[in-house]
């Protein structure tokens, strides 16, 4: 049953908080992430004994079972999940939000549907997840956040809606080649093994596209940006640290082992796109002067080389995908934290109008140092292992230009310094832009960025912690 209270709490506690309109519910939503990272934890250390798994009748007439089953990386994708929501409510404790108690319900009902998606081993299920998990987020973007929120939150919904729409006709393709009419994990893939190559080309797009407009992956991430910055901080942070894993995880579950020969046939294809989006978000990130903008583009970059060391199928590839998929949803909620903590205190975003916060706030900018330089991979922090990980991954493929694919990956790497340095410089050295005394940072903010920052430092020295527990 812990697979199953991973996701019920998350679940029940939501719907209950609906009917929670005084200030406590805050306290009911902390208690809720707490009592889920405690079972992620204990899953996480479980999984080494061996897979974990539930299996229960669900819709028997239609072969669809309530089955669930953590193994390496989904064990690591719940617990980043559950750790990802418990920092949320501690950054957001003090800080007032409109009908608090319908936030705090959809929240931990998304929350529910990402930790179904990864724990999902029947088909069904998992897509029954997968929209689950997108119904409380498009309410939360479109409720709170800037005044172009609700027409940026529309085209990512049409962009998801019809993504899902074709996995979902290809799911129903999949379920009639099945010998026994079934949605379970073992059943797909043998039915989609069993298509000839041409139907399996077709039917790669139809499902890649709904994930690969989750990551978001170039040209599927004109979305991204606007509605990262129009998103109240804490959904930012929910799209871009944990949604944008559902995509990756989904590409190497229900896509890779299930469509190889169109896997093989497209991979290049995906590559080339994965290269071109990295290269790209780079140099617009480089030009921002808006700092939600500038982190927005720096994860497409991010998750385009994830993705594009999913496609270079090689085992070192896939470790480095799995702990770089929980790095980059540690390292980007830090980077999202402090821009909102900035945000708050001067009232702007723009990088023109701010400087100097280490002579007003220096333990926000020895945070800010330390979260940049793990977003930039430097050694000792966590992010290192997994891109060296992912880069020795893509210079072992089969693939003919893998030299290539990684010289022009890595130029990523040289422009994510620069836009980093020089957003840490423009941004904490230099004049005071503003003189106003501000706070430096508050108690809860205090245990929030301590919890990253541990976790920074803790995997890059020891990402056998992760390693040794799942692999």
């Amino acid at each position: 049953m812990l697979l199953v209270l991973l996701i019920l709490i998350p679940l029940i506690a939501g719907i209950v908080s609906f009917a929670w309109k005084n200030s406590s519910v805050k306290v009911w939503a902390l208690l809720s992430t707490l009592a889920s990272s405690a079972l992620a934890v204990m899953a996480f250390y479980a999984q080494k004994q061996g897979m974990i798994r539930f299996d229960a009748p669900w819709i028997p007439s239609l072969g669809a079972n309530f089955s669930l089953n953590a193994d390496g990386m989904a064990a690591v994708l719940a617990l980043l999940t559950a750790i990802i929501y418990l920092i949320i409510f501690i950054a957001q404790w003090n800080k007032p939000l409109a009908d608090f108690h319908r936030f705090v319900g959809l929240m931990l009902l998304s929350q529910a549907g990402i930790t179904g998606v990864f724990l999902a081993n029947d088909l069904l299920l998992f897509y029954f997840f997968w929209e689950l998990a997108l119904v409380p987020v498009y309410f939360l973007a479109s409720t709170w956040g800037g005044e172009k929120r609700i027409p940026v939150t529309f085209k990512f919904f049409i962009y998801t809606f019809l993504g899902s729409m074709m996995m979902l006709a290809a799911i129903i393709y999949l379920y009639l080649h099945t010998d026994n009419l079934s949605f379970d994990y073992y059943s797909i893939v043998q039915a989609g093994q069993a298509l000839g190559a041409g139907k399996q080309q077709v039917l790669f797009w139809f499902v890649f596209i709904a994930f690969a407009v989750k990551m978001p992956i170039f040209p599927f991430h004109t979305w991204q940006p606007d509605t990262y910055e129009q998103a109240a901080m804490p959904v930012t942070i929910v799209l871009s640290a944990v949604m944008v894993k559902m995509g990756l995880f989904a590409t190497f579950k229900w896509l890779i082992p299930v469509l190889p020969q169109g896997v093989d046939f497209w991979s290049n294809a995906v590559m080339i796109l994965c290269i071109i989006g990295i290269i790209y978000a780079s140099i617009l990130a480089m030009v921002q002067n808006d700092l939600k903008r500038l982190v927005a583009y720096s994860s497409i970059a991010h998750v385009g080389l994830m993705c594009l060391a999913l496609f270079a199928q090689t085992d070192i590839a896939n470790d480095g995908v799995m702990i770089q998929m929980f790095n980059h949803g540690i390292n980007i909620t830090g980077m999202w934290i402090l821009v909102a903590m900035i945000e708050h205190r001067y009232h702007t975003r723009n990088m023109k109008e701010l400087g100097g916060i280490a002579t007003v706030a220096p333990v926000m900018v020895i945070a800010l140092v330390i979260i940049a330089f793990a977003n930039i991979a430097l050694p000792l922090t966590n992010a290192f292992v997994g891109e060296f990980m992912l880069f020795h991954g893509i210079f072992q493929s089969a693939n003919p230009h893998h030299i290539l694919y990684m010289v022009l990956a890595g130029t990523g790497i040289v422009f994510g310094a620069v836009y980093t340095l020089k957003m840490v410089q423009r941004v904490a050295y230099g004049e005071l832009a503003n003189n106003t005394t501000v706070v430096d940072v508050k108690a809860n903010e205090v245990i929030g960025l301590t919890i990253i920052i541990a976790l920074i430092l803790i995997i890059g020295v020891y990402p056998d912690i992760i390693f040794g527990i799942v692999g």
